[in-house]
């Protein structure tokens, strides 16, 4: 059965490689921004400087971990969730319910298909480019890398299961708009993207830190930037992997109630 949610991700990583002028698109604005992002961090750490805790340096690193994150973890949309809750509205879930396929695996295993081909293919220019301009704070042994990719999958994992959450409401909302364009505000500003969580005030900051959305961008720009090693970095996954079980878990849940009301409306 592995082998089957191993194609499922193949396809879905297929799937997005063929839009090449979106993805294009796609890098050129990712990089405008990440240009627009980095000059305006550089105004504010000459007048704040080690704010949050970073270098001036440390701090664009972070800008363009984010705009190559961005597309990944779908913040701004082109995720699952809108194609899901269109079939919801259709009726053509009942369809996906018979599948001899798990419902959640599969849109999962989707999901990482396209993460993976939007980290590679809308994420690593615009990096490329930020160093290229920019003196960055790249570690240069390749351990942080790797506890780099590991909190990435998992925050991808984490923002899969985000989403699931938000797709299966359409199952008691006529329009799910609302919802949609509700976590992606959330998510822009809890997982750091408008800025590092470490420079909010207080209790802002400590409570932006705990939750799952700093899973996205904050956990894993920290891991890259080394603010965080041994068996603190350990400590980031831990973190990340417990938000994902949860949050898998209630979608889970949630899939059995919706599952329920399908079979109670005749689907």
């Amino acid at each position: 059965m592995g082998g089957f949610y191993a194609a499922v991700a193949v396809r879905g990583f297929r799937r997005y490689a063929t839009y090449r002028v979106a993805t294009a698109a796609g890098v050129f604005t990712n990089t405008v921004f990440g240009l627009i992002i980095a000059y305006t961090y550089i105004a504010l750490w000459d007048q704040r400087p080690h704010l949050g805790g970073y270098t001036e340096a440390q701090a664009l690193t972070y800008v363009w971990v984010g705009q190559a994150l961005l597309a990944a973890m779908a913040q701004m949309g082109g995720g699952f969730e809108t194609e899901l809750m269109g079939r919801i509205n259709s009726g053509a879930i009942a369809v996906d319910l018979y599948r001899p396929a798990d419902l959640q695996a599969w849109w999962l295993a989707a999901d990482l298909g396209r993460a993976g081909f939007q980290l590679l293919g809308r994420g690593v220019l615009p990096m490329v480019a930020g160093a290229l301009v920019f003196d960055l704070a790249l570690p240069a042994s390749p351990l942080p890398w790797l506890l780099f990719a590991a909190a990435v999958c998992l925050g991808t994992v984490v923002s899969f299961a985000i989403r699931y959450l938000v797709g299966l409401s359409a199952f008691w909302l006529l329009d799910g708009t609302g919802v949609v364009q509700i976590s992606w505000i959330v998510g822009l500003f809890f997982s750091g993207m408008l800025l590092p969580l470490n420079a909010f005030p207080g209790a802002l900051g400590d409570v932006a830190q705990a939750l799952p959305w700093s899973a996205m961008l904050q956990v894993p720009a920290d891991v890259l930037l080394q603010r965080r090693q041994g068996a603190d970095a350990l400590l980031a996954l831990a973190f990340e992997a417990g938000w994902a079980a949860a949050l898998l878990a209630a979608g889970r849940l949630v899939q059995n109630l919706a599952t329920r009301r399908v079979v109670v409306h005749g689907g």
